[in-house]
């Protein structure tokens, strides 16, 4: 296969060009793209002519025969010539020959191209680069420099090849192996289509087969990643958009742009808004389109629509050459000042930088004046469209939108690159026509710019105050149904690949601590659970006398005289085998004097409790808020329901405070105890605190639980409480855990769920799925061992061979694809973190006792709703940490608050569990 410069050139430009010209497919004919071959033609010609006048003739060669044989040629400059290698070819315009100048000084070559644009680019260098690739085989040298000759003055570039040719190679590479398929690549239309002679049938092929590429602005990235969940059509990405609300502290935020809501703006033809700025065109309207060459950053028209409707007044201003654009410019600014309260409105960025360049060139406005006020406060439609409003349009060009907002424009010029052409035609004829021609395009662009600027405020202005209502062609983003208030769920997932399920299922907590871990060591301590039922029973009333004192306790005088009563009433409940009681309890007491010394005294063994409610029933409360996540005022609520009582809110708070600080020193064992812990899992999860975002952390052996509170996720506190941890951390793949010096296992259910998201995202990944496959047959076995074995290193380690040997093969190109290649990385990254377990005894190889841990919160999370304060979460964690640590002991949480202990292990190997059981 043979590729040659034209080939070469359209390759950069898009790979279906290439193909099709590869294939001589007959052209759709494009104006723009047969004017620059003509002007380049024409001005190649142009600098043959001056070379033929500059050089003599013994000095200029046209069309020589170049081979590695070239002594005696004694040119020095060869135009024209055509060069064929082994498999590329091409027709080099012109060839500086530089002869040897002394000893160590070797002869030269120097490739030459000649391009009329005043500006290159990148292809233009490239091309260049080509030519000195094909020229240094067929003399069999290197060709390190290249010249460009372009623009009105003759510049010339001197372009350095050598990095530029390993580029080139690489492109060679790309074609020859896109030209050996006889079937063309995927259609995609790019920036360039508008200058392609193929631009008419590709882009009837695209609309035909609803290509991704149609919508404009859509990287290659992202079409790839599209392709990779299975979407190929605007039609299927219009179905994937779902309605985000926007965060309460991010308002000044931009809004991100969705391809997907554009879709679905096209394929239900209506015009769809996340949000409606109002562009405020308040004052006088004054719609600016300017006509310019970009590649000699020259603004030859200036057109503005002052007013709306019937009455609106068309300006333009031209400039013959550059000489005179100052001119337009003074006369646009004088228009301007007298245009009373104008407000400049205009389309994209080309006006704002032709305003920001013609200041800089010819001077800015007075500050005072009406025209600098308008300049400075000048609107860009097009910001207020981009990512708010979404036409029912491929793209957010004025042309698009004011088309389907039914305007037409003439036939020539309809188009920016059209209009370029017009200006160098007339440029050259100086035809009035073209000139007219010129003045009808700018007029309709203001005339459209006015038509969008109108629709955008009469959009603003039609939807409802409230915002809750659609108009018929108007759907607001923020009423459209959302699939689920709560998208994330505790829950089974579903998986790509059956062998992933069935690791998953290995790693359910239940199934971990009955099955697995007990297999390990030995069992965890058991407390059987007694199952009681609860109602509810109305208790009497019981009334406790103190008894009389024997003496006065200050001249222990015998006789003593009733001197006064006082009552207290305590409310508690009194727990039964089978029931619990509402117990009012009434202490009486009665105040003696002493006729001796004339003191008076209570006597010194009454019994009654400093508070107004007794210990049951803030346990009870306490164990309802906590560990069946009933929230406090509920709590309240079923307490004075049941049992007669008036107890509000605000009183189970201060129960929830007051055992909070009970239980501190045994919350701050249980940290202690897991912090200096030979295993430790570790997770984190969000919750809100007075609306502000903060974390909770968990820390959980098999048999504590441990959580605490951070206003941020950053690691410092969770670095901080484990400087000196030495045993084995199991946590997910967060960075804060990195720094922590110790022995680490990444939880693999984790990992596996992660790539189970990849599969479900891009089905049609072989790389990817080649990649799943392999993992799953090496962790299958591991799963099976643990089953069978527990987690012993004995029985475990057997499997660290094929460990290695799985990373040999992702070091030798396992699963060669752009989404398999981000998980290998993670894979590689953590290498020495992934399978720890393999080298320890009785160490998990995932993290579910931590995410158990999470989902008790979770539950908590919904209670709390985000309305406490820093200090109410942190009683609600000291609670919940022991509350935990009861559940993976086997405990019964409500009894240990009933019993008084503040120590669980005491609590455990008491026999207070059989005592608080009630009376029989």
């Amino acid at each position: 296969m043979i590729v040659n410069f034209q080939i070469f050139e359209a390759y950069l430009e898009c790979s279906t060009k290439c193909w099709l010209r590869s294939h001589a497919e007959p052209t759709t004919g494009n104006a723009y793209a047969e004017w620059a071959r003509a002007q380049n033609e024409a001005y190649y010609e142009g600098i043959l002519k001056s070379l033929r006048e500059l050089l003599p003739e013994s000095d200029r060669a046209i069309a020589p025969a170049l081979t590695k044989y070239f002594k005696d040629a004694t040119w020095r400059l060869a135009i024209d010539v055509r060069l064929r290698t082994n498999d590329l070819e091409s027709r080099l315009q012109a060839v500086e020959r530089i002869p040897s100048e002394g000893r160590g000084r070797s002869l030269q070559f120097v490739a030459r191209r000649f391009e009329f644009a005043n500006k290159l680019t990148k292809n233009d260098k490239l091309l260049l680069a080509f030519d000195a690739l094909v020229l240094s085989e067929a003399v069999g040298r290197k060709v390190p420099l290249g010249k460009i000759t372009h623009g009105d003055n003759h510049a010339t570039l001197k372009v350095k090849l050598s990095s530029l040719t390993s580029e080139v190679q690489k492109r060679i590479k790309e074609i020859t192996s896109l030209l050996a398929d006889n079937l063309p690549p995927d259609l995609v239309l790019n920036r360039h289509c508008h200058q392609c002679e193929f631009e008419a049938r590709c882009r009837k092929q695209a609309m035909e087969k609803d290509e991704l590429s149609l919508l404009s602005g859509m990287s290659e990235k992202e079409r790839k990643k599209l392709h990779g969940r299975g979407i190929f059509t605007v039609t299927q990405l219009s179905y994937t958009f779902r309605p985000r609300r926007r965060r309460r502290e991010l308002p000044g935020k931009n809004e991100k742009f969705h391809h997907s809501l554009r879709a679905l703006a096209i394929r239900e033809n209506k015009i769809h808004a996340v949000d409606l700025p109002d562009p405020k065109l308040d004052g006088t309207p004054v719609y600016l389109d300017v006509e310019g060459l970009p590649d000699r950053d020259f603004y030859y028209l200036i057109g503005i629509r002052v007013g709306t409707g019937e009455d609106a007044v068309q300006y333009s201003f031209w400039a013959d050459d550059e000489d005179q654009e100052k001119r337009i410019w003074n006369k646009f600014l004088d228009v301007l000042s007298a245009i009373p309260d104008p407000r400049l409105v205009h389309f994209g960025s080309y006006e704002t930088v032709f305003l920001k360049r013609m200041r800089e060139r010819h001077g800015a406005p007075r500050d005072s004046s009406a025209a600098a006020t308008a300049i400075e406060h000048a609107v860009n439609l097009l910001s207020f469209v981009f990512a708010h409003i979404y036409f029912p349009t491929f793209s957010n060009g004025l042309k698009e939108i004011a088309g389907y907002l039914g305007f037409r424009w003439s036939s020539w010029p309809a188009s920016g690159l059209e209009a370029i052409v017009s200006r160098h035609r007339w440029e050259a004829s100086r035809d009035s026509e073209e000139k007219q021609a010129l003045f009808d395009y700018n007029r309709k662009d203001c005339e459209a710019l006015e038509l969008v600027a109108n629709r955008i405020v009469g959009l603003l202005h039609e939807a409802p105050a409230n915002d809750r209502l659609s108009q018929d062609d108007l759907i607001l983003a923020s009423e459209m149904k959302q699939e689920s208030r709560f998208p994330f769920r505790f829950g089974r997932n579903a998986f790509a690949l059956p062998e992933l399920e069935t690791i998953n299922k290995a790693a359910y907590w239940d199934y971990q601590r009955q099955r697995v871990y007990v297999k390990s060591r030995h069992k965890p301590k058991s407390h059987p659970a007694r199952k009681h039922g609860y109602t509810s029973m109305l208790t009497p009333n019981v009334t406790i006398e103190c008894a009389r004192p024997s003496s006065c306790p200050t001249c222990n005088s015998k006789i003593v005289y009733r001197h006064g009563k006082r009552r207290k009433t305590t409310v508690d409940l009194r727990f039964m085998q089978y029931g619990i009681k509402r117990w009012i309890t009434r202490y009486v007491i009665q105040q003696y004097r002493c006729p001796s010394c004339r003191s008076t005294f209570y006597p010194p063994n009454r019994r009654w409790s400093a508070g107004k409610y007794g210990p049951e029933l803030i346990a009870f409360t306490i164990y309802q808020n906590i560990e069946l996540h009933l929230p406090q005022s509920r709590v309240a609520s079923g307490l004075n329901k049941l049992f007669g009582l008036t107890i509000s809110r605000n009183t189970t708070n201060t129960f929830k405070a007051a055992a909070a600080q009970t239980y501190q020193s045994t919350y701050d064992d249980l940290l202690k105890r897991l912090c200096s812990g030979r295993l430790l899992h570790v997770d984190e999860t969000s919750t809100s605190v007075m609306g502000k975002d903060s974390y909770v952390w968990v820390l959980t052996s098999m048999e504590n639980v441990a959580y605490f509170y951070t206003p941020t996720r950053e690691g410092s506190t969770i670095q901080a409480m484990l400087k000196d941890f030495s045993g084995v951390l199991v946590s997910d793949f967060y960075a804060a855990y990195e720094s922590i010096d110790c022995p680490q296992q990444k939880c693999l259910i984790h990992f596996i769920r992660d790539l189970n998201d990849a599969l479900l995202k891009h089905p049609y990944d072989k790389g990817l799925k080649e990649l799943a496959g392999e993992f799953s047959t090496l962790v299958t076995p591991m799963v099976e061992t643990v089953g069978r074995r527990g987690l012993k290193k004995h029985f475990l380690r057997k499997h660290r061979i094929f460990v290695d040997r799985f990373y040999h093969r992702l070091s030798n190109g396992l699963g060669e694809s752009e989404a398999a290649g981000k998980i290998i990385e993670r894979l590689q990254k953590n290498r020495n973190k992934m399978f720890t377990f393999l080298d320890f005894d009785d160490v998990p190889w995932n993290n579910n006792n931590a995410e158990h841990a999470i989902k008790a919160f979770a539950l908590l999370r919904r209670v709390i709703e985000g309305k406490t304060t820093e200090k109410g979460i942190r009683e609600f964690l000291v609670l919940l940490s022991i509350c935990e640590t009861c559940k993976y002991q086997n405990l019964d949480f409500l009894k240990f608050l009933r019993s008084g202990s503040k120590n669980i292990d005491d609590f455990a190997n008491s026999r207070c569990d059989r005592r608080l059981r009630g009376p029989h």
